[in-house]
């Protein structure tokens, strides 16, 4: 089930779904009001005469207008993407593109303009005059109308959409509000039995009680995008297994790598193996949806542009590290879950490869101090943001992490901050935390 939620997730991303609904609704929608127009013809005596077109050549003509309009911005709708993703991958990167692609907005104008398009095309064909019979689908036409009136107020809002959506501090902000929602959805609870690292030797002890183990090799090379927890469990309840993963989503994948180590006391056939692999979604890209780090580093890297020498932006820069500040406050909060997943007996079934605190401080900042040299209002930003995520976390582990990053920050400073104030500034930051 979950399995089939990512792949719906990611079809609903893709730039061609929501258009394409929009394009059918339209046609449907067409064919359907002007069975209601044969259907139920309408009066055009009183207000009808101010509201429905009286004339075959007035319907034609309204209709030909819309449409030769409609498909004419949609062109310009195309263009206005297209530069407007040009100029963020410029500024912000390549991978960024594919936030953009995912604005609910621009899927819907595009759809909106091309679907008021044929809209207008199957309305006009319907028009029949002779001198036997004279058909005008009035409520078709005056729905044509109404269609034109909120594609102009959506192109209103589809170019102040775009205006904002280039802009750095709003790209900072959507990717936060994205990691806000992925640490909420990935980490709602704690996950798995809360087996504690003393504990290992007696995972080791259940592993050797199994008489066979086997190597499961990925079957092409690519991302781990995606891998569905619980039918993982299932499957290896069916088989009384132990699963142990080598990987967690977000890593490379290389076709024949040992993926993950699958402990039986049975001699496992081919298919039952192939049943532990479809579990595991491989893509030729990166996916977020079980995979934090990856919006992390989209942060990072917009933060490392800034802070090239060709952009020299440190504002930039200290907006990501602000916004990575409170993602990761917000992280020292949670309970990150158990690498030992457990079926409903309690039975070890699952051995993950998780990510934890440490790792993720570690993807948030490694790469923006070491791009930071040089730049002491970064760095001392930086230490700015530690001292906060410190005054939130409370378990040891995540301390010695902060302080950890705390020294490397301050050994940053030494080398490469040569105004001695700017150099006590960023000690003094450095002993709330390191004198603790």
């Amino acid at each position: 089930m979950k399995k089939t939620l990512f792949f719906f997730n990611k079809l609903m991303a893709s730039f061609w779904f929501i258009p394409a609904l929009i394009i059918l609704s339209s046609i449907v929608l067409a064919i359907g009001l002007v069975m209601v127009d044969q259907a139920i013809p309408m009066s055009q005596e009183g207000l009808g005469k101010y509201i429905f077109v009286n004339s075959a050549d007035s319907a034609r003509s309204i209709l030909s207008t819309i449409s030769g309009a409609m498909i004419g911005v949609a062109g310009t709708v195309f263009s206005v993407t297209l530069v407007a993703l040009t100029l963020a991958s410029s500024q912000f990167g390549p991978r960024l593109i594919k936030n953009f692609m995912y604005v609910r907005l621009n899927q819907v104008v595009l759809g909106s303009y091309v679907a008021t398009y044929l809209y207008c095309l199957f309305v006009l064909n319907a028009i029949k005059e002779n001198d036997a019979y004279t058909f005008m689908p009035v409520l078709s036409i005056l729905f044509a109308i109404i269609a034109a009136l909120i594609n102009i107020l959506l192109l209103i809002v589809f170019i102040h959409k775009i205006a904002t959506s280039i802009q750095a501090d709003k790209v900072i902000s959507d990717i936060s509000a994205v990691i806000c929602s992925q640490v909420n959805t990935m980490y709602p609870y704690k996950m798995g039995d809360e087996l504690q690292p003393e504990k290992i030797a007696i995972v080791e002890t259940i592993k050797s009680k199994y008489l066979h183990t086997l190597v499961v090799k990925s079957q092409k090379s690519g991302y781990l995008q995606y891998i569905d927890s619980d039918s993982l469990i299932q499957a290896a309840c069916t088989l009384d297994a132990l699963i142990e993963l080598q990987y967690r989503p977000g890593d490379h994948l290389v076709e024949g790598i040992a993926m993950a180590k699958l402990y039986s006391n049975q001699t496992l056939e081919k298919e039952q193996i192939q049943s532990i692999c479809h579990q595991f979604v491989i893509g030729k890209i990166k996916d977020g949806q079980q995979d934090l780090e990856f919006s992390i580093l989209q942060m990072v890297e917009i933060a490392s542009r800034a802070l090239s020498p060709g952009v020299n932006d440190p504002f930039t820069a200290i907006t990501c590290i602000d916004n990575l500040t409170a993602a990761l406050c917000q992280l020292s909060q949670i309970d990150f879950p158990s690498k030992y997943r457990t079926d409903a007996h309690q039975n070890l079934r699952v051995i993950a490869h998780t990510t934890d605190f440490e790792g993720l401080l570690d993807a948030a900042f490694n790469q923006i101090r070491q791009f930071s040299a040089g730049s002491p209002a970064v760095i001392i930003r930086l230490m700015e943001g530690l001292i906060t995520i410190n005054g939130f976390v409370s378990k040891e582990n995540h301390q010695k992490a902060v302080k950890k990053h705390a020294q490397m920050v301050l050994n940053l400073g030494k080398q490469s901050i040569p105004e001695i104030v700017d150099l006590n500034d960023l000690e003094e930051r450095a002993k709330k935390i390191l004198t603790q």
